[in-house]
């Protein structure tokens, strides 16, 4: 059928408005679709040069060079990039069929102001139009509500790139941080002044009139969720996109980030992004999750590393990782905060250690044991004493029992955390048997279950053929070649259970799967 328009206008490539030259009373119009919006209004030459490019000077050209090159009738004008979509041209036609006049608030404000500057309705095109009337009322916007400042920041999301090349976004963050300021009754985190200044080298406080200060004062110890400021949960309904912004305009975004109260605050943050639902951390979309809050957990990790120890506990240094894990943090945060974790290693509990995996086990082992690594490497320097040696050995004899029972783990891993501390850290070799004794029986439970399985692993089949000798191997190192188990004395020997193992895991990796278990001097 064919349709009764002389004009369409294309928005985004994903609306359409047909404009007709049917004559009727009042301005009426009508949803399709959620993709099509149909706008009918009065006579066609009345709409385009009195109305709505008696307003808009790109709208006006743009029509009259589709005029040179087509015919009038059925012609149409693509607007790309266009300011909220059909909402904002819908919005922007109202201002110009009410001549010139439209209900300005905090909600729509920015929508008005950006599609304003889009359309190009200046004083030259009109008295009092569009433009000129939006910057009068955001003039006004450091004597806004905080409730109107962070809705009018909120409604920017969606054109986030257009509000925030023309100065608006600028304008809304320095009244929010100048409200912060205003109205925080502990150190004052912002400093305004009228001017930029460039007094001290420093500090670089850019354009928006504010900088960061930073407390000489040395913090207590952060637990987590602690230290809340006010502002702090009402500013997590931001995008990232406005955050990242906010902390630009401070100057202290990625390394720069030099202030505890902000560190806390990116930190709360990206722990509510993290239990949002569908925050695309667990809903299928960690890519764009990485790529959105990527630079804010740089960002947050740099301010704990330069923090460090003074105000970070070893329990939250866990808590930070566990937040920013998934988010796209970088190699080089990752390992800085690992460092800082692996050195106060002697003070975490169980508890902490027992991270998620995200390589198909249950627990990240790895984590484990670059911070056994780190800390051990600090002993052989000089850093650590023997009691705190000691504390991280029977930390970790308690670990490789709570991950010995996941049939998943390698026997390389299990090996790895095993031996990954130095026969100096025990006083006696009991939790590691124990925990090679629970992993021996998980295994074994394993090879009962590829029995009656069909389709067999060739994981679980190799667990059915080395079982036997693994176990045999486990005896032999408690009790010694031919001697009966000792107890505790027989306890404190070198691991030679773990020993047999590390043969028989060599071995397996390097013959057939029929042969997998067989080891020198045991019997098949």
């Amino acid at each position: 059928m064919q349709e009764l328009c002389d004009l369409k206008v294309h928005v985004n490539e994903q609306h359409t408005f047909l404009l007709h030259q049917v004559l009727i009373p009042q301005p009426t119009h009508h949803v399709v679709s959620s993709s099509f919006l149909s706008f009918t209004t009065g006579n066609l030459s009345l709409l385009l040069q009195r109305v709505l490019c008696s307003f808009s000077g790109k709208l006006k050209e743009m029509v009259s060079q589709e005029r040179q090159r087509s015919q009038p009738k059925g012609s149409g004008v693509g607007i790309m990039e266009f300011p909220g979509g059909a909402c904002g041209f819908e919005l922007v036609s109202r201002f110009c069929y009410n001549n010139g006049s439209i209900a300005m608030t905090p909600s729509n404000i920015c929508l008005l102001h950006c599609s304003a500057i889009l359309l190009e309705m200046t004083e030259d095109v009109s008295s009092c139009n569009l433009l000129r009337q939006t910057e009068t009322f955001l003039d006004g916007v450091f004597h806004w509500t905080w409730n109107d400042i962070l809705t009018a920041l909120k409604s920017c999301e969606p054109f986030f790139p257009t509000a925030d090349s023309c100065g608006l976004l600028q304008k809304l963050v320095s009244s929010l941080l100048a409200k912060i300021a205003a109205n925080s009754e502990m150190m004052p985190l912002l400093s305004a002044t009228p001017f930029p200044s460039s007094s001290s080298s420093s500090s670089s406080p850019d354009t928006s009139g504010f900088r960061c200060s930073s407390s000489t004062k040395t913090p207590e110890p952060m637990k987590p969720c602690s230290n809340r400021e006010w502002w702090f949960d009402d500013l997590t309904i931001l995008a990232p996109s406005t955050i990242e912004k906010i902390m630009k305009t401070l100057g202290a975004y990625g390394t720069d980030n030099k202030n505890l109260v902000l560190t806390r605050f990116l930190l709360h943050y990206l722990k509510t992004v993290v239990q949002r639902p569908c925050s695309g951390v667990g809903c299928g979309n960690l890519g764009h999750c990485k790529e959105e809050y990527g630079g804010l957990a740089d960002t947050a990790v740099h301010g704990v590393a330069l923090m460090g120890r003074t105000a970070f506990s070893c329990r939250g240094l866990f808590w930070v990782l566990r937040v920013v894990s998934g988010l796209g943090l970088s190699k080089e945060c990752r390992q800085k905060l690992e460092r800082l974790m692996g050195l106060v290693l002697d003070q975490a509990t169980l508890d902490d250690l027992l991270v998620s995996g995200h390589d198909g086990g249950v627990y990240d082992v790895n984590l484990v044991l670059r911070l056994v690594r780190i800390f051990v490497s600090t002993e052989e320097g000089g850093g650590a004493s023997s009691q705190r040696l000691k504390k991280v050995g029977r930390l970790t004899d308690k670990y490789l029992g709570e991950i010995s029972p996941d049939q998943s783990l390698k026997v390389s891993k299990f090996l790895e955390v095993a031996e990954s501390l130095p026969d100096s850290a025990r006083d006696c070799f009991d939790g590691v048997y124990r925990a090679l004794d629970i992993y021996l029986e998980h295994l074994n439970h394993g090879a009962r279950v590829v029995a009656v399985t069909p389709n067999a692993l060739h994981r679980g089949a190799d667990k059915a053929v080395r079982m036997p000798q693994l176990r045999e191997a486990h005896t032999r190192g408690l009790q010694g070649p031919g001697k009966e188990p000792t107890g505790a004395a027989g306890s404190r020997r070198p691991s030679a259970g773990l020993a047999a193992l590390q043969v028989a895991h060599r071995n397996r990796r390097g013959r057939p799967v029929a042969d997998a278990g067989r080891l020198p001097g045991v019997a098949a």
